[in-house]
């Protein structure tokens, strides 16, 4: 097949959860099929990444973007039928740019990353299929990010103006999709029971490249005292309501039990309120930093207090690859099929959490259990390449008649 591929960043370097799926999904399809990329430069971030993307991709286009200004509630956003969240992504020169691409080659399908780019598809190119890769389903994200997070009045108002809006829109965005990608059976059965009962979905799960994050088997890496991770980029939303409920309600009974507990925080852009967890006893937050796996190998153990679900879980998979086994509530790890006191650690309320933590930082021989078991999960079936193959394999089913093609020799366009 030959696909053109349209995403809304350019996923490279891989310093966001997102962006290690799209990156890697995208050379799962390459691998079996002619792949163009058009992806969306902002800030001109990434855009002189191209020789990295030309390895595997036949063409590679970088469209400088910027975000236009949010729009007032009156007059034009209240009439527009977009919601914010996707027209904040209209621009011109991105419309352009699909009509000229199109234009130019004869793709059998267009695969988007998430929803914000279809309102390009949807009264325009209608003849090309859509196939659609969701890193979250954006309606069940909002309406989880709504209920957890402390907004304004106003912005509560305003998020209930864009909820309604988005509803419709993924309606019509699922009516114009051939096929649609997600992350867990969670998001399958939310998509099923709100959205669209019809839709062909497929469940790629997120992975791990089990080159660069490998099992650490010298334990003296490990800290002397018992040190709990929390990885994650520091300024999105569900990581800091899942820091905020874990320090107001888990931290002190754990502290309790385990007095000499250290606390790691890593990521980038932390947010005020995150920075503020480093003035505590024994917690420290160390902002981005250039290799994560170093902390891995420190941690005892890592946390997932997720309350928000809708994210790529990667921060799981990678941890358990390198053998720091993991505790997280049920919706930070859904998604994965991964079983309690197997390879993970379950727990939902601020009580068990904290009761689990304990044990789990008390009980070598469980640590060690779960280590083992965890690194059997990933390796036999969250590889990026298992499920990039995965993917063709959905791509096969739902485009039966059209044959693969010889993958032409990769090259840059100007």
């Amino acid at each position: 097949m030959k696909i053109l591929v349209v995403y809304p960043y350019i996923p490279y370097p891989l310093n966001r959860g997102a962006y290690y799926r799209a990156f890697h999904l995208l050379k799962g399809l390459a691998r079996e099929h002619t792949v163009d990329l058009l992806a969306l430069a902002e800030n001109f971030e990434g855009i002189k990444q191209k020789d990295v993307f030309a390895e595997f991709c036949r063409e590679v286009e970088f469209i400088p973007f910027q975000h236009p200004e949010w729009e007032r509630l009156f007059p034009k956003r209240l009439f527009n039928s977009l919601p914010s969240t996707v027209a904040h992504w209209t621009v011109p020169a991105v419309r352009e740019a699909i009509r000229q691409r199109l234009g130019k080659h004869d793709y059998d399908a267009v695969h988007l990353c998430d929803i914000v780019l279809a309102q390009y598809f949807l009264k325009e190119f209608r003849e090309i299929p859509l196939v659609i890769d969701r890193t979250r389903v954006d309606l069940q994200y909002q309406l989880m990010e709504q209920k957890r997070m402390r907004f304004s009045f106003k912005n509560r108002l305003l998020n209930l103006e864009n909820l309604a809006k988005l509803w419709a829109f993924e309606k019509v965005v699922a009516q114009r999709s051939r096929l649609q990608v997600v992350c867990g059976p969670d998001d399958e059965s939310f998509t099923r029971q709100y959205i669209s009962g019809k839709v062909p979905i497929s469940v790629i799960p997120n992975g791990v490249d089990l080159e660069y994050f490998q099992p650490c088997h010298l334990e003296q890496l490990r800290d002397s005292e018992p040190t709990l991770l929390f990885c994650g980029a520091m300024d999105y939303n569900p990581n800091i309501d899942a820091l905020r409920w874990y320090f107001s309600e888990i931290h002190g009974d754990l502290k309790q039990a385990v007095p000499d507990l250290r606390i790691l925080i890593v990521g980038k852009d932390p947010v005020q309120e995150v920075v503020s967890y480093g003035k505590l006893p024994s917690v420290t937050v160390t902002g981005g930093v250039p290799d994560v796996r170093p902390y891995y190998q420190r941690a005892w153990m890592q946390m997932v207090p997720l309350r928000i679900g809708g994210g790529t879980r990667l921060k799981i998979v990678e941890s358990m690859a390198m053998g720091t086994p993991v505790i997280s509530t049920t919706i930070g790890a859904q998604g994965l099929d991964l079983t309690h006191e197997h390879d993970i650690l379950l727990a939902d309320s601020a009580e068990t959490f904290a009761r689990e933590c304990a044990r789990s930082l008390q009980d070598e021989m469980l640590r060690r259990d779960l280590r083992q078991h965890g690194i059997e999960t990933v390796q036999s079936r969250l590889s990026w390449e298992k499920l990039g193959a995965d993917l063709t394999r959905s791509y096969r089913e739902v485009f039966p008649k059209c044959n693969n093609s010889q993958v032409p020799e990769p090259m840059l366009t100007q």
